[in-house]
């Protein structure tokens, strides 16, 4: 290429020679001439054929230097070639999306042709045969991601951050919580799966500050899978999502370990000496102190959050292997509140809140699990699992605090001495919130899966028993003195001379729930399905089709859930994969959706239910000669009898007594790529509604004889003479977020690529809310959307750009050779400073007015990481 530029121009000027008879111009030719031979000849040519695993040739595989900008890319038969400068040590970089990106030395003499042909293997190395076939995941609407791409991210959260950023229909309005929500439906409707063990979220927890660390550590997973919906029957009885991670398996023994201002954690892995036997150990620490005195309430935090996971794999022969999945986590949450000053409202009627505080809150969430799974394959064809696990969570939430507020209205006269001063006082109260809160939870669960694999098809199957133990007891109450009177207020009479009137007083509290519940139940559940490839026309096709089932002894209900989905590889374009899936999901109730507000138990709630139709697409193809990918999907789920809730920060609670019906509707995009050569960014893109109608629900209004709406405290004339009965209809879900946008970006300097810069950017519309204790067509208040932008500076201090060998001749520095590499970071959180709403205090004066004051989440701040992989 760089050649037959280089013998045109000698051509022209050979020409220009020949026709021009200047002689100082035939000069500089023969001498430009000379200079363009040796440019040629100090230049060298490698080239080559790239195919995968299995031989098929890979097109717009990215080939470049590395350090230097620019590059090529394969063509549709796999072949590529590439100039690179002689005489020195290069290397080069050959990277596409869904395969390990590799490295090569090259030193090459000036003019010298050298050929390279490339095999590259797939960027997950699926260990489970579960997983093997790539096109049926596809079917299946499977996306996978690179569990390491959440050590670059510049937040707060681990492989949980990475799911919002990257998953379709994926959002969260809170940083400093795990939590997500996929396509309007809330977290408990989602389901994790470690090693093909389904894992449990703390019950108790009711705000991201007390969640601490997730049961998923990013330094032990080899492969993480995630669909957003139309998933199929092998997975469990839920209606949103499914999260499948599964664990590497180690040749070697290597390890990696961060220190940070928010924590640390270390992992070590390797192999017995005689290869049969693997492990993994991974110890993490988190502390969000830091962090959290960032906030508006202003105290002594002491969190401090442990977790160790352990992983051992056995082989027993040829055919069987068993392995142990052991996770023991502990979470302690202390605050000491001292003071509190939000400032809130519009420019002309800016409100400020003041509380000063007494009391403490502590909270302790211990976590056990354990897992052991036999794996035996008796042929090529048959793979035979047997697993057996334990959860156990012991919770206890606790606190006794007292604010006393209170609620000024500033003064927003931009002339006024006292602008940003308050003006008046609206209101003074005090309140008392009281809480001796535990909570026991275990569950045992044996299953079997098995597998029947053959060239164009498999089948699959599975069973399931699992016993549940819960113990719940709640002491919990507030109590609420607004300028000298309790509120709720009983009926007085100025001086107490009637005792006739007023024979007795009692002292009223809000929000009492006092209960002690206890439920043990089995559940069963199973599935089977299948799947078959063909061709057409040169059209590939997959099917998967299947049907689960399960029952639960507490409402005694036995439910069955179809499920299919079929894609499409057209021959018109092999870069173009389209699918469509549907399918009947319903989710069994759990503890949490039984207990009602007052702290009762309605064992007679049927299982949730959600049918799903999905239709996408996924397209790959090349711009500026590096690879890109896009997906998108849309969707349509119908719900019904759905159990309507509330939520208040993080904590969901349920209104059992009720059912709905409703909808949530979408469309989804997500395009991932190079957008600078061997660094992959993304960007995401949701636009969703979802709305339910609470059955039976309707409200009356009332009018006085002037014909106004009575509203208490507000109009004089309060007696009712007539009333109308209205219906609300269709409302919106807690969770119906209408437009989410995620990005992330990396970046590195061309001349110096150990120099690197990583954003990540959210933006979410608004959340549905309302008063606390209010009917639930009165939560259609809503919230200020989330923003935010957080970014991370890198330097690689010790190592080699190239992170995928520990051999070769790029060696570490020679006195610390056992260190692959080392990066320093400087992360900068909320970058804009701005303030995101994560729920409402509301605060009531002596008039019983209500004023909302919203809690914001964490302003700017800064963060120092070390990071080291050996």
């Amino acid at each position: 290429m760089e050649i037959l530029k280089n013998k045109k121009a000698k051509r022209s000027i050979f020409t220009m020679i020949l026709w021009n008879k200047k002689p100082y111009l035939v000069v500089f030719a023969i001498s430009l001439l000379l200079s363009l031979n040796i440019a040629a000849q100090s230049d060298a040519v490698v080239y080559g054929k790239i195919t995968n695993d299995h031989n098929q040739p890979l097109e717009f595989v990215n080939v470049s230097i590395m350090g230097r900008v620019g590059g090529t890319s394969s063509n549709a038969e796999g072949n590529f070639e590439l100039s690179i400068p002689a005489g020195k040590e290069v290397i080069v970089a050959f990277s596409i999306l869904s395969y390990q990106i590799q490295y090569d030395t090259l030193k090459l003499e000036p003019g010298q042709r050298f050929q390279l042909d490339k095999k590259l293997t797939d960027k997950i190395v699926q260990l489970d045969p579960f997983e093997v076939r790539d096109h049926f995941e596809m079917a299946g609407g499977m996306i996978r991601l690179d569990p390491k791409s959440s050590q670059l991210l510049p937040t707060y959260g681990g492989l949980e951050t990475l799911v919002k950023l990257i998953g379709l229909g994926v959002s969260s309005g809170n940083e400093l919580s795990s939590t997500y929500s996929v396509r309007g439906g809330n977290f408990d409707e989602n389901l994790v799966y470690a090693n093909d063990i389904e894992i449990y979220r703390p019950f108790l927890v009711r705000s991201g500050q007390q969640e601490g660390l997730s049961f998923l550590n990013s330094s032990l997973v080899n492969s993480v899978s995630f669909s957003s919906g139309g998933f199929e029957a092998r997975y469990g009885d839920k209606m949103s999502s499914v999260l499948d991670v599964q664990y590497k398996r180690p040749d070697s023994l290597r390890g990696d370990a961060y220190v940070s201002l928010l924590g640390a954690a270390f992992h070590i892995e390797g192999t017995g000496k005689n290869g049969l036997m693997s492990y993994m150990s991974g110890f993490r620490y988190k502390t969000n102190q830091y962090v959290l005195n960032a906030l508006d309430t202003k105290g002594d935090y002491n969190p401090s959050f442990l977790d160790w996971q352990n992983y051992i794999t056995l082989k027993l022969n040829e055919t069987s292997e068993i392995s142990f999945l052991g996770y023991i986590s502990s979470n302690r949450y202390t605050l000491i509140p001292e003071t509190r000053e939000t400032t809130y409202g519009t420019i002309n009627q800016a409100m400020r809140l003041t509380i000063y505080f007494d009391g403490q809150e502590r909270d302790r969430f211990t976590t056990f699990l354990g897992g052991l799974r036999y794996m035996h394959r008796p042929d090529s064809n048959l793979l035979m699992k047997y697993i057996i696990s334990a959860y156990s969570s012991l919770e206890d939430e606790t606190y006794d605090i007292q604010g006393q507020y209170w609620i000024g209205l500033l003064e927003s006269d931009l002339g006024s001495d006292g602008f940003g001063d308050v003006a008046e006082n609206l209101g003074v109260g005090t309140f008392l919130d009281h809480a001796r809160n535990y909570l026991d939870v275990q569950v045992l669960s044996a299953e079997h899966k098995g597998l029947f694999s053959r060239q164009s098809y498999y089948v699959q199957w599975g069973a399931k028993a699992q016993f549940e133990n819960i113990r719940d007891n709640i002491w919990q109450w507030s109590y609420i003195d607004s300028s000298g009177f309790s509120l709720p207020h009983p009926a007085d009479s100025v001086g107490y001379f009637d005792p006739a009137q007023q024979s007795y007083q009692n002292l009223e509290i809000s929000d009492l729930l006092i209960s002690s519940l206890s439920l043990s139940s089995m559940r069963y559940s199973g599935f089977l399905q299948s799947g078959y490839e063909w061709k057409h026309d040169s059209v590939r096709y997959n099917l998967i089709g299947g049907v689960r089932a399960s029952y639960w002894d507490v409402n005694e209900q036995l439910i069955v859930s179809p499920r299919a989905a079929l894609s499409m590889t057209p021959n018109w374009n092999r870069h173009y994969m389209f699918r469509l899936a549907s399918g009947y999901y319903q989710q069994p109730p759990f503890y949490r959706e039984l207990r009602d507000m007052t702290g009762n138990l309605h064992t007679d709630v049927k299982a949730q239910k959600s049918i799903h139709f999905v239709a996408g697409f996924e397209h790959t193809d090349s711009l500026w000669k590096r690879p890109f990918r896009i997906v998108g999907e849309i969707y349509y789920k119908i719900l019904d009898q759905m159990i309507p809730y509330v939520v208040d920060n993080v904590r969901i609670r349920y209104l059992p007594e009720y059912t709905s019906h409703g909808y949530a509707t979408g469309i989804d995009f997500k395009m991932n790529g190079q957008f600078v050569a061997d660094a992959e960014s993304w960007v995401s893109v949701s636009i969703m509604q979802t709305r339910e109608d609470i059955d039976g629900d309707y409200y009356y209004k009332y009018y006085n004889s002037d014909g106004e709406e009575i509203i208490s405290g507000y109009t004089y004339n309060n007696i009712a003479v007539d009333s109308v009965r209205f219906e609300p209809g269709y409302i919106p879900r807690p969770a119906d977020q209408r437009v989410n946008v995620s990005l992330f970006f990396q970046d590195y300097l061309p001349q110096n690529p150990s120099y690197k810069m990583h954003m990540s950017l959210v933006f979410g519309t608004g959340l549905p809310f309302g008063p606390p204790n209010s009917d639930k067509y009165k939560q259609t208040l809503r919230m200020p959307p989330y923003r935010r932008v957080d970014i991370g500076f890198s330097k690689q201090l010790i190592g080699y750009i190239n992170p995928q060998k520990s051999t070769e001749s790029q060696t570490a520095r020679k006195n610390m050779k056992f260190i692959r590499n080392a990066w320093l970071s400087l992360e900068i959180f909320n970058l804009l400073n701005i303030n995101n709403t994560v729920s409402y205090i509301w605060v009531t004066d002596v008039t019983a007015r209500r004023y909302a004051v919203p809690n914001y989440l964490t302003s700017r701040q800064l963060n120092l990481k070390l990071l080291v992989d050996f």
